[in-house]
């Protein structure tokens, strides 16, 4: 008796992310302090302190963000799972040219991630 394979009936699943939604801009914009002032406080006074809160928030180590090219990973990673629009070359760009206002704004998502 030879062996014979069984035809693939079902195709692999998507990649569940955290919501169901469809792809949709930030909740905030990239200069939108105002609409969390602690954040932004952090962000301005002690942006050490609100990378690695971010971090531990995304679930990574908090020394994570002191690697080269990490937060802009876990940008990419946090708009990737969350459904933001964009892409790496915008994220770099966000932390490039004004990384404290990037960082403000996925505490902001982190905060209350879902749709």
């Amino acid at each position: 008796m030879a062996f014979q394979p069984c035809p693939v009936v079902t195709q692999p699943a998507a990649i569940n992310s955290s919501c169901p939604c469809p792809y949709r801009d930030w909740k905030s914009g990239l200069t939108d302090c105002s609409s969390d002032q602690s954040i932004c406080f952090c962000g301005t006074f002690c942006l050490p302190c609100l990378m690695c809160k971010v971090a531990t928030q995304y679930g990574e180590c908090f020394c994570v963000p002191f690697l080269p090219g990490a937060l802009v990973a876990m940008r990419t990673g946090l708009r990737e799972q969350l459904r933001i629009k964009g892409c790496v070359c915008g994220d770099w760009c966000a932390f490039c040219f004004c990384c404290p206002c990037a960082l403000c704004q996925m505490a902001r998502e982190l905060k209350s991630p879902c749709c």
